[in-house]
């Protein structure tokens, strides 16, 4: 199963056309969202394109595949013009041999672990820096953010198939990768 896993969108219309296109070249079997998917929030400038109005049919075409998270930037008024769930915290999933909590990050972070047993995996978003690290022995993964990346990282989303992992920028080049 091809899984691929994104955050961070922030209403950005132009970043999630962009994403889209990488969506119709991987062809994932499901889309994993963390979060933050139309509101820029308050801490964050908008993002290039900002048009959340745009940005929410683009999401509600993907609906049979996606599975999501709230973020901290998200609320009851996203869910009302959204098909697809929005509004819980955490999922769990199974992932080949491990158990994957997935959340957006600012209530459970790799510095804050929700109660996982070693080997276990952690997704987050909520800091725009992809990367991977183990706490515990969880192996904490971040996809980084599709429209305002920080700490001079690309616009970015994960792909996990077959035991690896690849980060890519939105052209498609990987430019990280952990696992087989």
């Amino acid at each position: 199963m091809k899984l691929m896993i994104a955050s961070d969108l922030h209403g950005s219309a132009f970043y999630a056309k962009k994403w889209l296109q990488r969506v119709e070249e991987e062809r994932p079997d499901r889309i994993l969202l963390l979060g933050d998917l139309l509101y820029h929030g308050p801490r964050n400038d908008l993002p290039e394109g900002y048009a959340p109005k745009e940005v929410i049919p683009l999401l509600n075409g993907l609906a049979p595949r996606l599975i999501c998270v709230r973020g901290n930037c998200d609320a009851e008024v996203d869910q009302m013009v959204l098909d697809f769930p929005i509004m819980a915290d955490y999922v769990l999933l199974q992932a080949e041999e491990h158990t994957v909590f997935a959340t957006h990050g600012h209530i459970h972070s790799p510095e804050q672990l929700p109660r996982l047993q070693p080997g276990d995996v952690l997704l987050s978003g909520h800091t725009h820096v992809p990367g991977h690290q183990v706490r515990e022995g969880i192996l904490c993964l971040n996809p980084g953010s599709l429209s305002i990346p920080k700490e001079d990282s690309p616009h970015s989303y994960l792909v996990w198939e077959s035991g690896e992992l690849a980060w890519k920028n939105l052209d498609g080049i990987i430019f990280d990768r952990y696992g087989k």
